[in-house]
């Protein structure tokens, strides 16, 4: 009777063990298909996003999507947390969603290789949106080669479907050509992007709305900096309120290839974080140390502190420390970007910042024109003279030119002529070009000047017009330039003559001839 309970007890046991590994078995598949099941929803998710950004991708359609065809395969990629994997411990609800942080691209022909990516964030403001103004002045101030060799990319730091896609449909239908070009794309975050907002910490006197939007601003910043990355050399951050000088573009360039030393950041206006170029390859670096302390202080804060973390020496005193900075925060003179926006993206704030070495410099060198005598068809605005803008004491206005129109500069003396610059309309009034525009030169000695020409092989270089002048340029997008042959001899005029009635008024800015 013993035994046998004891066999019963066995087998009870024996029944109890069984029970407890099958129910250890059966949660194990539980978990096993709970984190299966996560995974599906990451993927779903992933998908969805993926989706989303492609069909509004125009040179792919979301229909004509076939097998593993994915952004990657459209040259798209997600922003690659995973290199930066310190920024999840200071993101921790991306965590979810690694490896399917993709923005959303509302248009772009995923233009790369280009020297010079530029950066405008945008967000709904309650009072006025000058975002059009911006991008106008912008691909106003550049000509057509220019273009060809950056990417301006608008990034809409909002999540609100609606207003993106309004944004976007007014975007397209005033700069048609650059977004068919490529060299304008629109770009927003997932909506998964920003955190909660609650745990910010109140500091310097802020308010909780103060200390919310600028936490979010450098989120912003760091999303962009980090899709445009991979797209060029350069990438210049802008903002959406801001005005650009002739010839920005060039200048830009040239001043950043002229650098010898390990610079950070060129800084192309004393304003916040205007007008600031980076080299891309350091972007990695400024966004990690930027999400870092996203909670703590304004970008143009922590971009300070980064320099003294670079560069200081902790035990030398601040001016020390203000020189070797210096170093690595090059500025540029004159300031090329202005800031306009009266309203700031902060609700309720009056922001009327001026950068006051926006007009203390001209882009070119200051320097005399050949004396000679001036002459115009144009009837002339008020006080705005041609002699204004030939002695650079101001500019010239004429109201709206007509065919046949002309301004004629006679030299004292004829001279060689090794260059010539003609620049039309200004930051006030930038849509007061000369349009269809000739530039002609009267030689010396015609005889001499077609026999050179033949002999230097340029028959067709320059076009005879009338009155002994020969065409040697033409206005393209507000500015005519070139070099002259100094083989070519001497020269007794300049004449720039318009070719077509023009709708608008004509500001000539500026006028630089250089003889040898």
């Amino acid at each position: 009777m013993i035994w046998r309970n004891q066999v019963t007890w066995t087998r009870s046991g024996n029944d109890a063990k069984t029970y407890k590994n099958q129910i250890l078995k059966f949660q194990e598949k539980l978990s096993f298909l709970q984190e299966e099941n996560k995974k599906r929803s990451l993927e779903l998710s992933n998908a969805l996003n993926k989706i989303k950004c492609t069909s509004s991708e125009r040179t792919v359609p979301a229909a004509e999507l076939k097998g593993d065809m994915n952004l990657e395969t459209l040259g798209f990629s997600s922003l690659d947390f995973m290199k930066l994997s310190s920024l999840y411990y200071h993101l921790p609800h991306l965590r979810a969603y690694e490896n399917s942080i993709y923005p959303n691209i509302i248009f772009g022909k995923n233009k790369t290789g280009v020297s010079v990516v530029m950066g405008v964030p945008t967000i709904k403001r309650e009072k006025e949106s000058y975002l059009i103004r911006t991008l106008t002045s912008l691909f106003f101030q550049m000509s057509k080669l220019e273009e060809e060799d950056c990417l301006v990319i608008v990034f809409v730091a909002e999540v609100d479907e609606a207003y993106i896609k309004d944004l976007a449909k007014m975007v397209q239908e005033k700069f048609p050509q650059k977004v068919n070009s490529g060299v304008l794309e629109m770009i927003s975050p997932p909506a998964f992007f920003y955190p909660s907002f609650l745990d910010i910490k109140l500091m310097f006197g802020d308010s909780e709305k103060r200390a919310r939007w600028r936490t979010k601003q450098n989120l912003d910043y760091s999303f962009l900096m980090l899709y445009a990355q991979d797209k060029g050399k350069f990438y210049l951050q802008l903002e959406d309120d801001i005005i650009a000088k002739p010839r920005y573009f060039t200048a830009i360039k040239d001043f950043a290839l002229r650098q010898t030393s390990d610079w950070l950041v060129l800084e192309f206006s004393k304003l916040g974080f205007i007008g600031k170029l980076f080299r891309t390859k350091d972007l990695p670096l400024i966004v990690q140390f930027l999400i870092m302390f996203y909670k703590d202080k304004p970008i143009d804060w922590l971009l300070d502190h980064l320099f003294y973390v670079k560069i200081c020496h902790p035990e030398k005193d601040s001016l020390d420390c203000a020189k070797q900075k210096q170093k690595l925060r090059i500025q540029h003179q004159p300031s090329l970007f202005q800031h306009m926006g009266k309203y700031s993206s902060l609700p309720g704030k009056i922001q009327n910042l001026q950068d006051t070495d926006f007009e203390k410099h001209k882009l070119y060198p200051l320097h005399s024109n050949p004396p000679a005598s001036l002459y115009t068809s144009l009837k002339v605005h008020e006080k705005y003279s041609l002699e204004n803008a030939y002695l650079r004491k101001g500019f010239f206005w004429a109201v709206s030119p007509k065919a046949g129109d002309y301004m004629l500069i006679q030299f004292s003396d004829p001279l060689n002529v090794k260059e010539y610059v003609f620049t039309s309309g200004n930051v006030q009034h930038p849509g007061d070009k000369l349009f269809n525009t000739i530039v002609e030169i009267l030689p010396e000695n015609e005889t001499d000047f077609l026999s050179n020409l033949l002999s230097n092989g340029s028959k067709f270089d320059y076009e005879a017009t009338n009155n002994g002048f020969f065409k040697i340029g033409t206005f393209e997008n507000g500015v005519a330039q070139g070099i002259i042959n100094p083989a070519l001899g001497k020269i007794k005029a300049f004449r720039l003559t318009v070719l077509s009635d023009s709708p608008v008024w004509a500001i000539v800015g500026e006028i630089l001839i250089k003889a040898n």
